[in-house]
Formats: C-alpha cells, sequence, structure tokens
C-alpha cells in the first residue's frame, strides 16, 4: 500500500508589525496549552510560534540598535 504524501505546506507571511506578532503568538500558545488541538496541528503550530518568536526578536533587535545609535548622539536611519 503507497503511502499517502502530506499536502505542501504554505508559510503564512509574516505579521505587518510587532504588535500584530505578539498578538498572534499569543492566540496560538492559547491554542497550543488547550490541548484542543489535533496531533497534526500541533507540530505546525509549534513550527508557527517559533518564526514568530524569530520575527519578534529580530524587530526588538532592529530597535535596540537604533536606540544605541541615537545613545551614542548620532542620528542614522532605521533599517527594519
Amino acid at each position: 500500500m503507497p503511502k499517502a504524501s502530506a499536502p505542501p505546506t504554505t508559510t503564512p507571511p509574516m505579521p505587518a508589525s510587532y504588535e500584530a506578532a505578539m498578538q498572534e503568538l499569543e492566540s496560538l500558545v492559547g491554542r497550543l496549552e488547550s490541548g484542543a488541538l489535533p496531533l497534526e496541528q500541533l507540530l505546525s503550530g509549534y513550527q508557527r510560534g517559533a518564526a514568530l518568536l524569530q520575527y519578534c526578536r529580530e524587530q526588538l533587535q532592529a530597535v535596540e540598535e537604533q536606540i544605541k545609535v541615537l545613545d551614542d548622539g548620532a542620528l542614522k536611519p532605521w533599517k527594519a
């Protein structure tokens, strides 16, 4: 009997802002912690959560770097 292949997964785009990413991450964590997600969705939920967490960390790092530039007395454009 041939093994069924999993349907191709598409990665949803990252949210437009840090706040939107945090909101999605909080909602996702609530669903994961509820224990109501089917097993198949647990892994994809975990992967999405990891991607959202990385996105949020990158956004915070960019802001921290801009603050360091401002603290040094030189204003440079912020690269998001």
